[in-house]
């Protein structure tokens, strides 16, 4: 967390605040993150934002000269502010606007990081990424021809970011219940019509996260304060040793590199 979801509501929601306003200088109150701070983001003044786009679980700022990655890590968030407001303990980061608003940055495991690239596109962050799960690139043909002679779980090659980026561990847990599919399952098990669905579950719980304002569990909030809702239409995640909603079967917890999956076996073959 924040996921795909959280990430692309974030972007919309402060997409029309920053694009064609600038950066009149920012505050950084703390520059141990993930990686420090980049220098330039320290330096930056009266720079004006191009646009705002988002790449895996990339936060992308154009700027004229080059671009600001922003990672939210496990429990980062991007708040709009109107008008200056005290900074708390893990108010890491202020980009003050040129009309007044502050664009805040709060992380309170540090997890999160801020970059500076002048060539997007070679940046080590960018080169090995998979495609968008909501973009035509990402289709049954392509999952199809990726699944050929796969002996991995279905789960964990879901979360590959160099197979198909931004799922995450929660959203992956609700798309294999959609689609009636173990998380254990191998890979090339799975057959076209298997596929397909597959395909059509991970877009759809993915736009109707999005449209939620996405998941907030713990410390996820939107950009005006506002949890995410879709933890309201969560089906199995968390869920252990709770009743399927589908059969009423009790939801199984296992782990799986490292990461917690849920499943019902009567549901999922």
């Amino acid at each position: 967390m924040p996921e795909l979801p959280e990430v692309e509501t974030t972007r919309r929601g402060i997409k029309s605040y920053l694009v064609g306003n600038k950066i009149k200088y920012s505050i950084v109150r703390n520059r141990r993150l993930r990686f420090p701070v980049a220098i330039e983001i320290l330096n930056i003044n009266n720079e004006l934002i191009l646009n705002i786009k988002r790449r895996a679980k990339y936060l992308l700022f154009e700027l004229k000269y080059g671009w600001i990655i922003i990672h939210l890590g496990m429990s980062g968030n991007l708040q709009i502010l109107t008008k200056k407001q005290l900074a708390l303990k893990h108010d890491h980061i202020d980009l003050v606007l040129a009309d007044g608003k502050i664009l805040r940055y709060t992380d309170p495991r540090r997890f999160g990081f801020w970059l500076w690239a002048n060539n997007l596109h070679n940046h080590p962050l960018m080169i090995h990424l998979g495609p968008e799960p909501l973009s035509n690139n990402f289709n049954v043909e392509y999952l199809c021809q990726r699944a050929k002679n796969k002996k991995t779980a279905i789960k964990p090659w879901l979360m590959d970011n160099k197979i198909v980026v931004g799922l995450g561990n929660i959203y992956t847990n609700e798309i294999l219940l959609a689609s009636k599919i173990l998380p254990t399952r191998i890979v090339k098990s799975l057959n076209k019509k298997e596929i397909t669905n597959l395909v059509i579950q991970i877009k759809y719980i993915l736009n109707s996260a999005i449209e939620y304002g996405g998941t907030t569990l713990k410390n996820f909030l939107q950009f005006d304060g506002k949890p995410g809702f879709f933890n309201q239409k969560l089906l199995i995640y968390g869920k252990k040793n709770e009743h399927c909603t589908i059969c009423n079967q009790k939801i199984t917890l296992i782990k799986q590199r490292n990461r917690s999956t849920y499943f019902c076996y009567n549901c999922q073959k």
